[in-house]
């Protein structure tokens, strides 16, 4: 373990050493950065920091160094602190300066009080994220993580380096209710904290979150509050994320991993719980919002903790089992991406026979769901979504668990996902679009507010006759302009915003799905097992865990490796595409070809093959005649639209 805890239970001593070596020199700022930056490269650091992700929140001690693993799902306005602030000491008139950034309340110790007319003091700006827990993280993903992480804590709020493996599923004494805060006052530090918030009505006040307390009493908290989860049956916590430095390159459904000052400071409980004492403390000049923005702007902080962040980085990917940035410089230098690399002909073959297995012995299909799983949009020309390969398999038994097992199998490959079981119930009354609530003055989730690299599996063999209402038809558009445009437009109320997104969708079917895919696959069933949750079970259970685990990394680094085609190969591609023309002028479109260039791109991904070979371009070029073949045969049968 690294020397020394103090970093990690007491870091603000570690940022208030800093402070009192150099003033209020903004220098003593970049030097708590790199401190921080240093001590996590020491061996094995990061482990030991506790995750908000594994460890229930009432086993964390209260301005202990924490990590959460999340995605951005709201933007609050920015909020002014004060940076620097100055208190008096009532008996001694001794000045003493304080620092307020990584904090929610001001500090005062006994017989100080905080001079708000001090020419020291300086007002300062952060920002808010309202952040969850990552939808739809696989449950191989979070026990990685668990596994990965040495931090142990207990319920004593005590630290102890001893390995962890206890996470929010387990925990089955979790309390995130309310009434979890009447616990932590009894050890609430008191620090002058009355004292000091009696200033934090003031226009500078450092407590900006107090402000909104005033009317929380008479708010009816007994109900559960709504922790805003884009997805249904999430569990985790939620965080208001106050960052100091560069929020401008985050964004709302951006991934981070945050490092940085837990704070579930009792007094903002007791703001909350305490009519009678907010309004004394509070200016009511300055509580101008409504009731139910102070209600989600401020919940309580035992369930809705604050981290004040130190280090933070944008994720590419959350899957444990590979190297967190993967950049082509990097990727080529990094020895494990490299000897992966050079192993992969093995592990290819390995997966084509899993998922043929999973796809009842139909290796053409097996061969289009790889191409799906690692394709990607590398790229936008225009409004046009460049890499995204949207795969329809069609002729999926219905009234069949299949489709439900065959995304047991996708949740165990891939690092998140989501099936969206498509029922005319489900398409009525789901919420699809986020919309943003005026009142409350927040970004109401939605199920399509999934972050990058997300597997959304629509379940199309459970849609039976009925009518479609307005949300419903709302919800279909949207699905239609997540699939054709990877972007879905956010409700404004008065106009629309538009977030691009990048979302495997794959579509399971009887017949042609009704939604837009851009590639139809007909499944060829070469064995009905008699009971199929056995069946997949049995295939699950005869893998071996070190061989999934490839797989896993298999299919999220390939989505990540460089592509380009030669002059040379472009030049025979088009002369290709002349001569096919010819050949068969009405079925032969532009459309096939930029199929054809993606299917070819994902073909030679898949071989670990960074540009296009002549090998490749004729093995994409079979397996798209066989699957056209495939679907006139089907329509020969019964008569259906293609």
């Amino acid at each position: 373990m690294p020397c020394g805890e103090d970093w990690l239970s007491h870091p603000l001593g570690i940022v208030q050493g800093f402070f009192a070596q150099n003033g209020v020199n903004p220098d003593w700022e970049k030097k708590v950065i790199e401190y921080f930056k240093e001590k996590l490269k020491e061996n094995n650091a990061p482990k030991w920091v506790p995750s908000l992700n594994e460890v229930p929140l009432h086993y964390l001690k209260p301005n202990s160094f924490v990590k959460f693993r999340c995605m951005i799902q709201d933007m609050f306005d920015p909020e002014f602190y004060m940076g620097v602030y100055e208190t008096v000491n009532q008996n001694t008139k001794t000045r003493v300066l304080h620092f307020g950034k990584y904090r929610d309340v001001a500090e005062c110790g006994p017989q100080q009080e905080l001079d708000l007319n001090s020419p020291r003091t300086t007002t300062l700006e952060r920002q808010t994220f309202y952040c969850v827990p990552v939808p739809g993280e696989s449950s191989w993903v979070k026990e990685a993580y668990v596994n990965a992480n040495q931090a142990r804590v207990s319920p004593s709020t005590s630290y102890t380096p001893s390995r962890h493996k206890r996470s929010y599923e387990d925990d089955e004494d979790m309390d995130l209710q309310p009434n979890k805060q009447k616990d932590q006052h009894a050890g609430a530090r008191q620090a002058g904290s009355v004292g000091g918030l009696q200033w934090c009505g003031e226009p500078k006040r450092l407590e900006t979150e107090a402000s909104t307390g005033q009317q929380l009493n008479s708010l009816n908290l007994s109900s559960p509050f709504d922790l805003n989860f884009p997805l249904p049956g999430e569990k985790g916590p939620a965080c208001l994320v106050k960052v100091y430095e560069d929020w401008d390159c985050f964004k709302v459904n951006d991934i981070l991993e945050l490092y940085g000052i837990l704070s579930v400071d009792p007094v903002l409980s007791i703001l909350n719980n305490d009519d009678r004492d907010a309004s004394a403390l509070l200016d009511p000049m300055e509580c101008t919002d409504t009731a139910e923005e102070q209600r989600v702007h401020s919940p309580p902080a035992s369930l809705v903790p604050r981290i004040h962040v130190i280090l933070a980085q944008k994720l590419q990917h959350i899957n444990p089992l590979l190297p967190a940035c993967l950049n082509k410089e990097e990727s080529k230098t990094c020895k494990f991406v490299s000897s992966f690399m050079s192993e992969l002909s093995p592990v290819r073959a390995e997966l084509l026979g899993f998922l043929t297995h999973a796809l009842l012995g139909d290796s053409l299909a097996a061969e289009y769901l790889i191409l799906h799983l690692i394709s990607t949009v590398y790229s936008r020309r225009d409004v046009l979504p460049l890499g995204k390969f949207t795969v329809n398999l069609s002729g999926c038994p219905r009234n069949s668990t299949f489709t439900e097992n065959l995304y047991r199998i996708i949740q165990h490959l891939v690092p998140a996902s989501f099936r969206l079981q498509m029922t005319i119930e489900n398409m009525n009354h789901l919420k699809f679009i986020p919309h943003k609530d005026y009142t409350a003055n927040r970004l109401v989730s939605g199920l399509l507010q999934l972050p990058n690299n997300t597997s959304l599996v629509i379940d199309e063999t459970l849609l039976e006759q009925g009518q479609l209402d307005t949300p419903g038809v709302h919800n279909v558009t949207a699905l239609n302009n997540l699939i054709t445009w990877q972007k879905v437009d956010y409700d404004f109320s008065y106009h629309q915003m538009e977030f691009p997104c990048n979302i495997n969708v794959f579509i399971t079917s009887e017949g042609r799905s009704l939604l837009p895919a851009d590639c139809q696959i007909h499944l060829q069933p070469q064995l009905i097992p008699p009971n199929m949750e056995e069946y997949m079970n049995s295939l699950l259970s005869a893998v071996l865990p070190s061989v999934l685990n490839k797989f896993r990394i298999y299919l999220t680094l390939l989505r990540f490796l460089d592509y380009s085609i030669s002059d040379e190969i472009t030049k025979a591609v088009e002369d290709d595409f002349v001569e096919m023309r010819k050949n068969d002028p009405q079925s032969i479109t532009a459309d096939d070809l930029h199929q054809l260039l993606v299917v070819a791109r994902c073909l030679s991904l898949s071989a670990g093959q960074t540009t296009l070979s002549r090998e490749r371009w004729l093995r994409a070029k079979q397996l798209e005649s066989l699957r056209r073949t495939r679907l006139q045969q089907q329509q020969c049968v019964n008569g259906n639209e293609l």
